[in-house]
C-alpha cells in the first residue's frame, strides 16, 4: 500500500467480545458490510477508507490517545477510566443485551453496612476500573485500598474484598450473588472518540463525521418507522392531526384528485395506537415499512 494510500484510511478501533456482535449490526445497518471469523482481529469492510481493528473495549481509549488509533468506539466509563483527553464525536447509546445505559457502580454484600462512598475509608475494592475508581475516592477525600480483578468481581466479596465496583445493564448479576449497589459513579454509553491530532486532519475529520452521521441515522430508525396511506382531502385535516412527524408529513396528489397520498415517519411504539385512529379518521390502504436510516 503506497503512502498515500495509508494516509487516507481512517484506522478505527471497534469492540471485541460481547459488544462485537451489535456493534457489527449497527455498521451494517448504517451501510457497511464488516466481515471477521471468531479469531480475527482485523475484519474485512466494504469502504476501503477505513481499517477496523478489533480490541477489547478497556483498551481501545488508550490506543486512540496514544495516536496508534485515529478514533475508536468505546464507553463512556472506559474513556473516563483512561484518563486520556480524546474528542467525543458522538454518542452511539447501544449495548449488547438491552436498550439501558450501562452503570458503573459499587456494589456490597447484602448485609454490609456501606451505604455511601463515605463508608469506604479502609476498606478493599476489587474492580477492573482501578483508575477510576481511585479518583472518584480522592475526589471525596476517602483512603480505600483498590485492587485490580481480572473479571468475576462478584465471586471476590466478602472472603476477598469488601466491595467491587463493576458495571452493570440490569443488576441481575449483582442480585443473583447476594449484592446490592450502594451508590453509583457514572452512567456510561458507547461514545465514538477521535484523536485530537487525527481530528486536526481535514479528511479524517470529515470521515469521522460522515461516519459518525451514518451511525447515529441507523440508531434512530432503529426506533422509527414509515407510514404509507392514501386519504380523501375531506379527511385530511383529521388525519394530519393525528400524525407526529419529524418535520411535516408529505402529501402527494394521486391521479384522483379527491384523493391524496400521505407519507411520516413516526415512532415504531405508535402505530399499534395510531393505526386504528386513522383508519377511524379516514385514511385507507395503510403501509408500514421499516427503515434503514433517518438522519436528522
Amino acid at each position: 500500500m503506497s503512502g498515500t494510500q495509508e494516509a487516507r484510511q481512517l484506522r478505527i478501533g471497534l469492540p471485541k467480545g460481547s459488544l462485537e456482535e451489535a456493534t457489527f449490526r449497527l455498521f451494517e445497518r448504517a451501510g457497511f458490510r464488516l466481515r471477521a471469523d471468531s479469531r480475527s482481529y482485523h475484519p474485512a469492510v466494504d469502504d476501503p477508507e477505513l481499517w477496523p481493528l478489533l480490541i477489547r473495549p478497556q483498551e481501545i481509549p488508550r490506543y486512540v490517545g496514544d495516536g496508534i488509533l485515529d478514533a475508536g468506539m468505546a464507553g463512556h466509563d472506559w474513556v473516563v477510566s483512561s484518563g486520556h483527553d480524546l474528542v467525543e464525536v458522538a454518542e452511539l447509546a447501544y449495548s449488547k443485551r438491552t436498550k439501558n445505559p450501562v452503570r458503573v457502580v459499587l456494589a456490597v454484600p447484602e448485609n454490609s453496612p456501606v451505604t455511601s462512598v463515605r463508608d469506604l475509608g479502609g476498606l478493599r475494592i476489587s474492580t477492573e476500573y482501578v483508575d477510576l475508581t481511585r479518583r472518584w475516592l480522592a475526589q471525596h477525600g476517602i483512603e480505600a485500598q483498590v485492587e485490580f480483578s481480572w473479571g468475576a468481581c462478584e465471586m471476590k466479596v466478602p472472603e476477598l474484598a469488601d466491595a467491587i465496583v463493576v458495571n452493570t445493564e440490569t443488576g441481575e448479576s449483582l442480585r443473583a450473588n447476594g449484592l446490592r449497589v450502594a451508590t453509583e459513579l457514572l452512567v456510561s454509553t458507547t461514545r465514538l472518540v477521535a484523536n485530537p491530532r487525527a481530528w486536526a486532519d481535514p479528511w479524517k475529520r470529515r470521515k469521522t463525521e460522515a461516519l459518525a452521521t451514518l451511525l447515529r441515522g441507523a440508531l434512530l430508525a432503529e426506533t422509527k418507522v414509515g407510514l404509507k396511506m392514501n386519504v380523501a382531502r375531506a379527511n385530511l385535516a383529521p388525519v394530519l392531526k393525528l400524525l407526529p412527524a419529524l418535520d411535516k408529513p408529505t402529501v402527494s396528489p394521486l391521479s384522483d384528485d379527491a384523493w391524496v397520498a400521505v407519507e411520516t415517519v413516526i415512532d415504531e411504539v405508535l402505530v399499534r395506537e395510531m393505526i386504528p385512529q386513522l383508519l377511524g379518521a379516514g385514511a385507507h390502504g395503510i403501509i408500514e415499512y421499516p427503515l434503514n436510516k433517518v438522519i436528522l
